[in-house]
């Protein structure tokens, strides 16, 4: 790419400045990364409506509907749920069981409600896993004593917004657990746990070249609570330990981006 083209992408327009670090960071043909732009925009801004295998559409109370308000006088939003995330779920099912593949159902059907303004009941999730309500009570107690936030209906009053299982994951990363340690403890599969670390670690390398929430959040195309509970994280988590830990993640994405490069050329 010729340099007066790269510098007439140097206007702080965050769609402009989104190309520009695409094209300068991670080694996207300028079309590339406008076609991701364009995606990013579509999925983060709700545009997107076509679901995907295993994904529902479900009805669920407003985030900032009165707490204690009887359902039938709450406000309600339509959002879509993964139930089933295909290969992701079937690693931790053939790793450890049903239970535990239904647990981390739970923390991410929790999560997806959240992202999308509204707030989950158990009895929102035994309708969508197929469970009674007992067994999701259940298996939120058995959660709730391995230290996992759960963010329905009921509780999130206590703990405001709810801090996103991705970002537990991630802070528990930081304080040395093992990738498989964490895949076991909190029902996920290892690939998930892998790619949950990386994007948290690609989230703080464009922290750290001054970019806001918002601009991240078009980057990695993640919402801009999931970029907010990531730094949130890193601050949370700003220890000798955890600072080596991390730097030795961002080495390793820059090697990877370098060896994509060459693979381009």
């Amino acid at each position: 790419m010729k340099h007066d083209e790269i510098d007439r992408l140097q206007a702080k327009t965050p769609e402009q400045r989104f190309i520009r670090v695409m094209i300068e960071e991670f080694n996207y043909a300028p079309k590339v990364a406008q076609a991701i732009l364009t995606e990013a925009e579509e999925s983060l801004l709700g545009q997107a409506k076509n679901l995907r295998p295993g994904q529902v559409r479900v009805v669920l109370v407003k985030r900032d509907a009165a707490h204690g308000q009887a359902l039938a006088n709450s406000e309600t939003k339509e959002v879509t749920w993964t139930v089933d995330a295909g290969a992701e779920d079937y690693e931790i099912e053939e790793r450890d069981g049903p239970s535990a593949l239904r647990r981390g159902r739970i923390q991410r059907l929790l999560d997806e409600a959240i992202s999308q303004g509204t707030v989950a009941s158990q009895e929102d999730l035994a309708r969508a896993l197929h469970v009674s309500v007992r067994t999701i009570k259940r298996d939120c107690a058995y959660l709730q004593q391995q230290g996992i936030i759960l963010a329905t209906r009921g509780k999130l009053k206590g703990i405001g917004r709810g801090q996103s299982h991705k970002a537990q994951i991630v802070g528990r990363w930081l304080q040395g657990e093992t990738y498989d340690q964490i895949a076991r403890r909190t029902h996920h599969s290892l690939s998930c746990v892998k790619r949950y670390v990386q994007a948290f670690a690609r989230v703080i390398k464009l922290h750290q070249k001054g970019l806001s929430s918002g601009e991240i959040s078009l980057l990695v195309q993640l919402s801009t609570a999931l970029v907010e509970d990531y730094l949130t994280i890193y601050n949370q988590n700003d220890t000798p330990f955890s600072r080596q830990r991390l730097q030795e993640q961002l080495e390793r994405l820059s090697q990877t981006n370098r060896t994509q490069k060459k693979e381009r050329q």
